[in-house]
């Protein structure tokens, strides 16, 4: 490898480009209103805040937010959580909506054609390398020692990618790699996914995390914007095209992100289906979780409403309100209720004799008296009717509510005002 200055090293010399405007049409109600990365998550934050809080922990700090689906709420999110950067310190956020434009009168047609409809934006910062991001996963990772293994390989390119078994890389971009980890093929969705030198049961899948020289990115670009044969994608047309002409790296994830204590294991989440959302959020209520929301070292920044703290009420023989293994956020109301192995996100009343087990509640939500919740997701605004019960009788729940292969079941208003009186 090349040994590098620590002046090149610098984020300063980078812009990171968060892709923000997925849809996520299998997390159902939940999208109706949000896109995918401005979904609730762990309590008090949303998906982006995830990738964005890595950035900054990183000195990453020149960032620019695309997005497109239902961006509204998004958008107000990251103006009251996301202005602190100093802009005399050329430190920011920037948003870059999907907009009509002189020369195209279009939404973004893929991850490629979104940054290239913004190729102005970012050539005007100078960049020599450009960070792309999803933001719409769940993990720790610090960009800085993903920037030095781009620029100690010379690489024109470099994927960030996660070690997963190969009977389940299946669903992902696999990098077939050398044993020097340069990319020598790269394929969507393989029925026989290459294995990793060394490890013939282990592939490489790609987590959506680019580092590119900047000028090698623009001509990428521009490139693939003339074919029209193209779909615009990074991960089905850009990097197959680019793995036999340019030096395209693999990056080990296992290098580069944030341990959790007592979970060696890298963590990273594609929160991306009802099933694989409830999970990640209930791993947060066990004793020591996969993933660490307590570590200052590392914190994850959010807009925090101003909210009362929770409250627990009535102690007695019949009625009592206790949370035990669960995650309680501010504004939070227990009366005479249990809630166990649950999640409660702010503004959430649970009135008396209520039960919850397995229970992620999303934000303003009210839960009727002798209502039993268990292994659900209420979305967000949700009156539960006093009685209800969910999670005991799986036919009743299909007929009423979305239940999951997993055994979840959502709930969302618009259900709701479907049940007979």
């Amino acid at each position: 490898m090349l040994t590098i200055s620590e002046s090149r090293l610098s984020p300063r010399h980078t812009i990171a480009l968060v892709m923000a405007g997925g849809r996520g049409k299998r997390l159902m109600d939940l999208t109706d209103y949000y896109s995918k990365p401005g979904l609730d998550f762990g309590g008090k934050y949303r998906i982006i805040d995830f990738t964005l809080s890595n950035c900054v922990n990183s000195g990453f700090r020149r960032i620019m937010v695309l997005t497109q689906y239902n961006s509204h709420r998004l958008l107000e999110h990251l103006q009251f959580g996301w202005t602190f950067l100093p802009g005399k310190l050329n430190e920011y956020v920037h948003v870059l909506p999907a907009q009509q434009s002189f020369d195209k009168n279009a939404w973004y047609s893929g991850t490629a054609d979104a940054v290239y409809q913004n190729l102005s934006n970012i050539q005007s910062a100078q960049p020599k390398n450009v960070l792309i991001l999803a933001g719409d996963h769940i993990y720790r990772m610090d960009y800085k020692i993903f920037l030095r293994d781009h620029l100690e390989n010379q690489a024109d390119m470099t994927i960030a990618c996660l070690e997963v078994p190969r009977d389940a890389a299946r669903g992902f971009g696999i990098a077939h790699v050398d044993a020097e980890d340069r990319i020598v093929s790269f394929v969507e969705k393989p029925e026989d996914p290459p294995a990793i030198p060394g490890k013939p049961d282990r592939a490489f899948a790609s987590m959506g995390i680019y580092m590119f020289n900047a000028e090698f990115l623009y001509k990428a670009l521009i490139e693939d914007a003339a074919d029209p044969n193209s779909g615009h994608d990074f991960g089905k047309d850009i990097i197959p095209r680019m793995v036999g002409q340019a030096r395209v790296f693999a990056h080990r994830f296992e290098r580069s992100c944030i341990p959790n204590e007592g979970h060696p294991e890298p963590y990273w989440r594609d929160v991306g289906s009802v099933d694989s959302y409830w999970e990640a959020n209930m791993d947060l209520t066990s004793v020591l979780p996969a993933l660490n929301l307590y570590d200052e070292a590392w914190p994850i920044t959010t807009h925090q409403e101003q909210l009362p703290p929770a409250k627990f009420v009535h102690a007695g023989e019949m009625r009592n309100g206790v949370a035990l293994s669960s995650l309680v956020s501010g504004a939070c109301v227990i009366s005479g209720a249990h809630v166990h192995h649950s999640l409660l996100s702010s503004r959430v009343f649970v009135h008396s004799h209520a039960r919850l087990d397995g229970a992620m509640v999303l934000p303003n939500c009210d839960i009727g008296r002798h209502a039993r919740l268990r292994r659900c997701i209420v979305a967000r605004d949700c009156r539960i009717p006093e009685g209800l019960v969910v999670g005991e009788d799986p036919e009743e729940d299909s007929r009423r509510f979305y239940r999951t292969p997993g055994g979840v079941t959502l709930i969302s208003q618009r259900m709701l005002s479907q049940l007979e009186p």
